[in-house]
């Protein structure tokens, strides 16, 4: 075989890829899980995407909050290609996260508590406030956990001291 020919047949077949270079793909509804807590994406109206990275593959989340705190242990977080897209609570529809407008319910997948729209309402956060309420509130639970942990540790030295 003739060796021009065999890059020229590894671009052909890269091209033959049915998914999209750039935005949202379809989601296999209770099939495919989230990239942070495995959990099956089932909620139309409050599961996330992110595209990005090396080949800037798209990643499937079930919570915004999973999505934010899973990109932020990315080493490619800050890259502009990056994209964030999020089902709107009212129909579904696939939004970009950065530019949706956020109102806080009482009920998400994992409980980080924001529901994407498109338009700003009364009440609504920008994208970079309800970040920073998912990462306040995330530190907020594992604060929680170590005080606990600690104080079971402490209950548990002084049950077993004479």
């Amino acid at each position: 075989m003739k060796a021009w020919l065999i890059p020229l047949l590894l671009f052909a077949l890269a091209g033959c890829s049915n998914e999209p270079q750039t935005g949202p793909v379809d989601v296999t509804w209770d099939r495919d899980n989230c990239e942070r807590c495995m959990m099956a994406l089932s909620d139309r109206h409050h599961a996330a995407q992110i595209r990005g990275g090396k080949r800037h593959k798209v990643h499937h989340f079930d919570d915004i909050g999973c999505a934010l705190l899973w990109l932020e242990e990315q080493p490619w977080k800050s890259n502009p290609a990056t994209e964030i897209w999020v089902n709107s609570y009212q129909d579904g529809d696939w939004l970009n996260a950065r530019q949706s407008h956020y109102i806080r319910i009482t009920h998400t997948p994992m409980n980080y508590g924001f529901s994407a729209q498109p338009e700003q309402t009364e009440g609504a956060v920008d994208f970079e406030s309800m970040k920073q309420a998912v990462f306040k509130q995330e530190a907020t639970y594992h604060a929680s956990v170590e005080a606990r942990l600690k104080h079971r540790a402490q209950e548990a030295k002084r049950v077993t001291e004479p």
